[in-house]
């Protein structure tokens, strides 16, 4: 079919997102090798420092090249009529526009998945297995990713179903109930996420009697934050890297900590990362974030609400006969751009978070074993050291190293 002018809009996006990105990574790759500040030379020997700088070459390579062929692959799926076929086949399969909406995604998701494979098979077993990273085995490996897609098909098929429900139902105000809809799954994975979605995952187990669980809890006494649940959760089985996290509202309040992150921190450090992450919930960060998350949301749908019936959006992606699918498709492509601009003001914020919150923790508990922490932990990442400001305002949820390093000891 001859191509819409929307369909060569879509074909300039993807081209120009994927352009801004590539000189991001190069900027960002030109400072790997950049001299260390002197408040960060305690956190590599010369031995870990070269392993480090080899780790984010290794890394920027192989993105520019699977960032690249993912690119190639979009566009001669959009240039050959990709959309055009699926939608073919899905038509003679079905006339049921739920059944042919969940078909048409599920083909594409599968289908991504397939290609994405071995760039993901070589990013755990090649990379992460060469530098000292990876944990996952073959099995566990597959087996994450059946479970993944199988959860993907239940939730995402069941909310593109009530989606499409709502739509033929309600017409031009499908957007609220939708809305409705994404708000209470939104607000039931915040609450359940880490009791029902990660033990499918992950073994967690309540954190063992001690030192360190009465450290913890002393804390959290002493600032006010009613604690009962604390949880340690396998993550040696998939990594060595380390993380913690805080989850959930209410009796649902949970933190989690990471094996790895017990192993590598002191007791006097793991308080003060879990001290950083009770700021976020005394800051109000989690709520703030929640509530933005639902507006944008809103927002969106809302947008959606004003061109899903504009057959021109359905065609931007080469198909035939205009549908709801079609133009959802269409519509997430033609959307980026704002999403972009969106995330970029969410990065903003998160980087101010986490400053409130390192603040948090220094005033409540101590300044030293943070910033100890945040070295070890960069230092077992082989984290980035002297990243670019423009990669850091784009792409960073949180400020780097040396930035709270300096906030924390101001």
């Amino acid at each position: 079919m001859e191509k819409t002018t929307l369909f060569y809009v879509i074909i300039f996006i993807l081209v120009v997102q994927y352009v801004a990105h590539q000189v991001l990574e190069y900027l960002n790759a030109k400072r790997f090798a950049s001299q260390v500040p002197n408040e960060l030379k305690d956190v590599f020997d010369a031995e870990e420092y070269q392993k480090s700088q080899e780790y984010k070459q290794t890394n920027y390579r192989f993105g520019s090249i699977s960032e690249g062929a993912s690119l190639v692959a979009t566009l001669a799926f959009l240039l050959l009529g990709g959309f055009e076929w699926v939608d073919q086949t899905t038509r003679s399969l079905t006339d049921n526009p739920i059944l042919m909406a969940l078909i048409f995604f599920g083909i594409i998701m599968v289908a991504s998945s397939i290609a994405g494979m071995p760039f993901s098979y070589y990013q755990t077993f090649v990379i992460e297995e060469k530098y000292g990273f990876n944990k996952t085995t073959k099995s566990l490996f597959v087996l994450d990713k059946i479970k993944a897609g199988i959860l993907a098909m239940v939730f995402g098929g069941g909310i593109l179903s009530l989606f499409i429900l709502f739509y033929q139902w309600t017409g031009p105000i499908f957007w609220i109930y939708t809305w409705i809809l994404t708000a209470a799954v939104i607000l039931f994975m915040n609450l359940f996420y880490s009791r029902l979605i990660v033990p499918l995952f992950n073994k967690q187990t309540p954190l063992n009697d001690g030192s360190l669980k009465n450290a913890i809890e002393g804390y959290a006494h002493k600032v006010g934050f009613e604690l009962k649940n604390i949880f340690v959760i396998d993550g040696s089985k998939r990594s060595t890297k380390a993380n913690a996290y805080f989850s959930g509202f209410g009796r649902e309040k949970r933190i989690t900590l990471f094996d790895t992150l017990i192993d590598d921190l002191s007791e006097e450090e793991i308080v003060a990362v879990l001290a950083h992450e009770v700021g976020h919930y005394k800051r109000k960060h989690i709520i703030f974030n929640l509530v933005v998350s639902l507006l944008l949301t809103g927002f969106t749908l809302y947008i959606l609400s004003l061109f899903i019936n504009t057959p021109e959006i359905s065609l931007a992606i080469g198909v035939s006969t205009p549908s709801f699918h079609a133009g959802l498709i269409g519509f997430v492509l033609l959307y980026s751009p704002i999403s972009e601009i969106t995330g970029l003001a969410m990065n903003f914020l998160s980087r101010k978070f986490e400053f409130q919150a390192d603040n948090y923790a220094k005033t409540t508990f101590a300044a030293d074993p943070l910033v100890t922490s945040l070295k070890k932990l960069s230092k077992n990442n082989l984290s980035n050291l002297t990243p670019h400001p423009a990669y850091v305002f784009v792409h960073y949820s949180h400020p780097p190293l040396i930035e709270r390093i300096r906030n924390l000891k101001a």
